[in-house]
């Protein structure tokens, strides 16, 4: 292990890889990862999927067995069999730290993600296909997304919910998710094996309102740039840390051996070269926390991270930052509106490049 993803492990947050592909799990880097990197689980999504089903070959020889099937058929098997295949790799992480990590999860497709019972069904879907109980599913927490979670997890199905951006609508993820256990429980379902994370995006708030602050221009202005992304995830963290140390409903689920649903920073790649490639880690390392991070940023942080605590004594600075945007005309509500607009619109348009592409491999394979 590297000594900054080891520290960083240490003071708390679980690695994940935000990548998958059947290259990386046939040629042993993701075991490579696991064993040298601390990566403990791994997050897909439709983008993620569309950079692995466009490779021609490695997907060849299932495609072929499948023969002339519908694509939508094609890509169900292609991805649930990666998804399922490393599962498998990660079975010993998950039994080892009870199902808290050694997690992999899959998303819904991302054209349902206003769509709350088409939503539910696939969900349940997917966890029967992939069938594996490491795995997690992937749900936009999108308003219509909200209710889906909820039924997901009564159902005894972990969940990854996605796209989270602003405070406001975390919060109403971790109701969803309580209400989600408390279901469950009523369900007769055992709820240690349950996982969930929120995925709380990071970078992409930062690429937004640094286009505000820079159109404004004025020097108030340019002192906030590179700061707004890391100031409303600590927030985050803060109603993480208060939600479940207040809520009762919350005390008796976890009394029954619940466990947390805890807060996963997505979108932590840098995409500013004038801030540190580790940006979106080293600021934002807490107890039970999951920071999925593409190979780039994982690499980064093993070559010059730091790895230590950063979150605990900032949420006056962090609540002054988001005052002082506010101040400046920047409603921060509609920003976040915007990214989680744009983040089904991103992933939709992946899916479609994936539908192309996957259709390209059976009419290839197939003559």
């Amino acid at each position: 292990m590297t000594e900054a993803t080891q520290r960083t492990s240490d003071n708390g947050v679980s690695i994940w890889l935000d990548d998958l592909s059947r290259t990386r799990i046939e040629s042993g880097s993701l075991q490579d990862l696991i064993k040298n990197k601390n990566v403990v689980g791994v997050t897909t999504n439709p983008s993620i999927f569309q950079k692995a089903l466009s490779q021609v070959g490695p997907y060849d020889a299932q495609l072929k067995e499948l023969g002339k099937v519908d694509v939508e058929t094609a890509i169900r098997e292609l991805t649930t069999t990666d998804v399922r295949n490393a599962t498998d790799i990660f079975r010993d992480i998950a039994e080892a730290t009870d199902f808290v990590d050694g997690r992999v999860s899959i998303e819904v497709d991302p054209r349902l993600a206003h769509e709350t019972e088409a939503t539910e069904k696939q969900a349940v879907e997917l966890w029967e296909k992939v069938n594996r109980p490491n795995a997690m599913i992937k749900i936009p927490a999108t308003l219509e997304g909200l209710p889906a979670i909820t039924a997901t997890l009564a159902k005894g199905i972990s969940v990854n919910v996605t796209l989270i951006f602003s405070i406001e609508r975390y919060e109403q993820v971790i109701d969803a998710f309580i209400e989600g256990i408390a279901q469950a429980d009523a369900n007769g379902h055992d709820l240690k094996h349950i996982g969930s994370v929120a995925s709380f995006f990071v970078s992409r708030v930062d690429t937004a309102v640094d286009k505000l602050l820079e159109a404004n221009g004025s020097d108030e202005a340019k002192a906030l740039e590179g700061k707004a992304a890391v100031a409303n995830a600590r927030l985050a963290y803060k109603l993480f840390e208060e939600k479940f140390a207040n809520d009762p409903r919350w005390a008796a689920l976890e009394a029954k051996g619940a466990k947390k649903q805890r807060p996963l920073w997505a979108s932590t790649g840098t995409k500013n070269a004038a801030y540190s490639d580790c940006k979106y880690v080293d600021e934002l390392v807490a107890p039970n926390v999951v920071n999925t991070m593409p190979e780039k940023t994982l690499n980064a942080l093993a070559d010059h991270g730091n790895g230590a605590p950063s979150i605990k004594g900032t949420y006056e600075e962090s609540q002054a930052i988001m005052d002082k945007l506010a101040e400046l005309g920047i409603n921060i509500k509609d920003v976040t509106d915007q990214l989680e607009a744009d983040g089904v619109a991103k992933f939709i348009a992946s899916w479609d490049s994936v539908i192309a592409d996957v259709q390209s491999g059976i009419d290839r394979v197939n003559g």
